[in-house]
């Protein structure tokens, strides 16, 4: 049986914009491949990036000390990077974004204008446009704790399963994260969701 196709426009509004050709795929089929689609991006850019062994800045970004970046990662427009964060995996910071001290970033994707506070773990996720996680919120991106490692999905009220053990979660456009809020792997909020401080989303109790 055919599977439906995951509905980008519930989610995040400027998809095709910064993602061209990937709306008809599955969010955790994207994050699987951030890298290999981040350098496809990346050998486009234009000269207003300096690009090094695979790692784009853009010239208005701004980045502090002790950051380690493993590429590919493309750091768009006034971007801004905060001391002793870790970027890895693959990592696409689109356009005013803000990544508080002490991030860590790996195979995701941040829609413009969204935002880390500090001590945040974004992993195998993709976050929409105004997006904001408070300090210490995280998305978890595997089942550590369980022998059957697969995640699945809660989407249009149904299970599906992905085929895959990482994958963390898409976020919706202007949605807020509450700090310590803890996001399960698989989870998928839409446009304009609250999640409370100290709070456990785990949409397949």
């Amino acid at each position: 049986m055919k599977q439906e196709n995951f509905d980008w426009s519930s989610y995040i509004n400027r998809f095709s914009e910064f993602l061209p050709g990937f709306s008809s795929e599955y969010p955790w089929i994207i994050t699987s491949r951030a890298s290999e689609i981040i350098s496809q991006i990346l050998s486009a850019l234009s000269g207003d990036y300096r690009i090094h062994d695979g790692v784009a800045i853009h010239k208005s970004a701004i980045l502090e000390n002790n950051i380690t970046l493993k590429a590919p990662i493309i750091i768009g427009p006034d971007c801004f990077i905060a001391a002793n964060c870790y970027l890895r995996g693959g990592v696409f910071l689109m356009l005013h974004n803000s990544i508080g001290p002490g991030c860590e970033l790996k195979s995701s994707f941040i829609f413009p204008d969204s935002n880390l506070a500090h001590f945040n773990f974004i992993g195998d996720s993709i976050i929409g446009s105004n997006v904001n996680f408070e300090a210490g919120s995280i998305t978890a991106n595997h089942f550590n704790e369980r022998e059957e490692k697969e995640i699945s999905v809660l989407m249009n009220g149904k299970r599906l399963r992905t085929h895959v053990q990482k994958f963390g979660t898409v976020v919706g456009d202007n949605s807020k994260i509450g700090a310590n809020a803890v996001l399960l792997p698989g989870t998928l909020l839409a446009s304009s969701s609250i999640v409370n401080r100290l709070e456990l989303i785990n949409q397949l109790k």
